[in-house]
């Protein structure tokens, strides 16, 4: 059977609870029994596991569960909203570049190929990755103006040192590609 696709948040619905995701987070909204106050409710948000009780009208377990990845505990956190009687659980993702298929191991996957990420700019990026990505769309931008890329230019560049560095060598019959 295929996998369903993403809802609209890039998550998904289970018989107990919806979720979305960005690749920063994971929000899980969970439905509980009217009457539920923030003292009748336990939420155990732990690094590989989740859990979430309620005490009224009597006690039941909703979801105790290994989580699908490792999450940041102590920056994870859940509200109860008791207008609506759902507990909303922000869990903070300690990998930010995979997208979840699902919030716990044994719920059904959704199709993470279908999600359709949020746009971010590239001041949002670290060092490292904004650098890779200014250079992939410089290279984009002159290979569609047909220009050399930043690798082709590099290597001229480093070509023509050579060149000035070894005057005696004679490269008139030199060929380049």
């Amino acid at each position: 059977m295929a996998k369903p696709a993403p809802n609209s948040g890039n998550g998904g619905r289970t018989e107990l609870y919806t979720w979305t995701q960005t690749l920063q987070d994971v929000t899980v909204v969970v439905p509980v029994p009217q009457g539920n106050t923030s003292k009748t409710i336990v939420c155990i948000v732990e690094q590989k596991r989740l859990k979430i009780k309620v005490q009224f009208p009597e006690e039941k377990v909703l979801v105790d569960d290994e989580l699908f990845a490792t999450v940041y505990a102590e920056e994870s956190f859940w509200q109860l909203d008791s207008k609506e009687s759902v507990v909303t659980i922000y869990l903070d993702k300690v990998n930010k570049m995979e997208w979840w298929p699902k919030v716990t191991q044994s719920e059904p996957e959704i199709d993470t190929s279908k999600i359709e990420p949020e746009n971010s700019k590239l001041s949002d990026l670290d060092p490292e990755t904004r650098s890779m990505v200014e250079k992939m769309m410089f290279d984009q931008r002159q290979k569609a103006s047909g220009l050399p890329t930043s690798d082709e230019l590099k290597k001229k560049e480093l070509l023509a040192k050579f060149m000035e560095q070894h005057p005696e060598m004679d490269f008139s019959q030199a060929k380049f590609s």
